[in-house]
């Protein structure tokens, strides 16, 4: 696949492939003898595994050490265990601080809804 169709694919601008590529966070991608990118089916995993790790918020350092290691062979699969649980414990924390936003902002509109916003309670 071109860069133009794996952009389209994964909805990531062709500018944000290449930046990947270049810092480490998709492995290389093959290329055509006129040397275009030629996405082929583990490059796509790669962009795919990416964008859903960035989504969620997993730290661009933590996803360039686990493609790092990946590259180095199934000797880091402790340490690529390791830094997917450290993300996960991260994330988790995450939907956690989000959940209680999420709570407080429906008690507010709660509070809205049922006329009493006075000032007393506007702060709660």
């Amino acid at each position: 696949m071109t860069i133009a169709e794996v952009s389209k694919k994964y909805d990531i601008t062709a500018d944000t492939l290449r930046y990947y590529e270049r810092i480490g966070l998709i492995p290389a991608v093959p290329r055509k003898p006129n040397g275009i990118r030629d996405y082929d089916q583990a490059s796509c995993q790669w962009v795919e595994l990416m964008k859903c790790m960035r989504k969620a918020g997993v730290q661009i350092e933590a996803l360039i050490e686990y493609v790092e290691l990946f590259r180095r062979g199934d000797e880091t699969i402790d340490a690529r265990k390791t830094i997917l649980m450290e993300q996960r414990k991260r994330l988790v924390r995450k939907m956690q601080d989000m959940q209680e936003t999420l709570e407080r902002l429906d008690y507010k509109i709660e509070m809205y809804e049922r006329g009493k916003m006075s000032a007393e309670y506007q702060m709660d």
